[in-house]
């Protein structure tokens, strides 16, 4: 039994699960007593007032007060103790973390096959030369761009009153815009179309500009997330319409951080869209558009750095 709350102690809630069978065999020890009760919580199968109760201080106070039915020496807890316990074992249950669950059974192939095209990428630009010429797009979705008006105007920097911009707190919202992007990655050409929506009629304007923009025997591979205007019926029947012309490489469900497009929507967040107001939501279209060609000016070819197994 000790070596059993020990471990629970030690490990949360996945190693050990106490039942009320087990309660009752520990009340020589109030500490581990306190400690089980406390951090790993009343059992799933058990009705307790502390399952519906939030888990801050004073909520984990209430729980051993009410179970004192259970261990007379519950109700005589104090919240330093309390908490003594909890920082001991290094335990906050006030704190929610999230993650997500990997849910694609094939997600260790999908990612193979896009590593490898970055792979076929870097050796292209290393001088291999292939039998067809080909060219590779990373393409995405950046929905949600705010235009955002001030309602009053900056104040600039004052010496001696205050050092930075000031702004005033309300603002007046024009709606949002999506941008429907791709980077080459040969070339670090920018395609990009601004709309108010991204649907698949959207995704196939922005496969339009690319497939005008290359030489008809070109081969054209895309990477793809699994957003639906990418799978839809009008995007299938459009791409039918052009066949040999283009190959879909889709990421892992939950897997578009593997697309190195979106290091351009990053920096464009960190950079060109942070702080940005406007007067319309055209003004705002036009200047996606103007930064567009500026780096289209002056491309930089993105590469992908990161190592998996290294960084394991």
């Amino acid at each position: 039994m000790t070596s059993r709350l020990c471990a629970a102690l030690a490990g949360g809630v996945a190693v050990c699960r106490i039942g009320p069978h087990c309660m009752k065999m520990i009340g020589c020890w109030p500490s581990l007593r306190i400690g089980v009760a406390v951090s790993l919580g009343i059992p799933a199968q058990i009705d307790h007032p502390f399952r519906r109760k939030s888990s801050t201080d004073s909520g984990l106070i209430v729980h051993p007060a009410g179970g004192a039915a259970w261990f007379a020496t519950l109700g005589r807890i104090s919240k330093g103790t309390v908490c003594k316990i909890l920082q001991a074992h290094e335990l906050k249950p006030h704190k929610v973390n999230y993650y997500l669950e990997r849910r694609d059974p094939e997600f260790e192939r999908k990612m193979a096959e896009v590593l490898v095209v970055y792979k076929e990428v870097e050796m292209q630009q290393q001088g291999d030369t292939l039998d067809a010429p080909e060219v590779t797009i990373s393409c995405d979705e950046k929905p949600g761009i705010q235009a955002i008006a001030n309602i009053a105007p900056d104040l600039p920097p004052v010496p001696g009153c205050h050092r930075s911009l000031s702004r005033d707190y309300e603002y007046k919202r024009y709606g949002t815009v999506s941008l429907l992007a791709g980077v080459d990655l040969n070339s670090g050409h920018v395609f990009g179309i601004v709309r108010n929506r991204h649907r698949s009629r959207e995704f196939i304007e922005l496969l339009q500009e690319i497939h005008a923009h290359y030489p008809q025997a070109w081969k054209i591979r895309l990477i793809l997330a699994n957003h639906s205007s990418h799978l839809s019926k009008k995007t299938r029947a459009w791409l039918a319409e052009h066949p040999n012309r283009f190959v879909l490489i889709f990421t892992p469900t939950h897997g578009s951080w593997l697309n190195l497009v979106e290091t351009l929507f990053s920096k464009m967040t960190r950079s060109f869209l942070r702080g940005l107001r406007v007067g319309s939501k055209q003004e705002l279209i036009s200047r996606i558009d103007q930064w567009i060609g500026e780096i289209n000016a002056d491309p930089l070819i993105p590469r992908w750095t990161y190592q998996p197994d290294a960084n394991a």
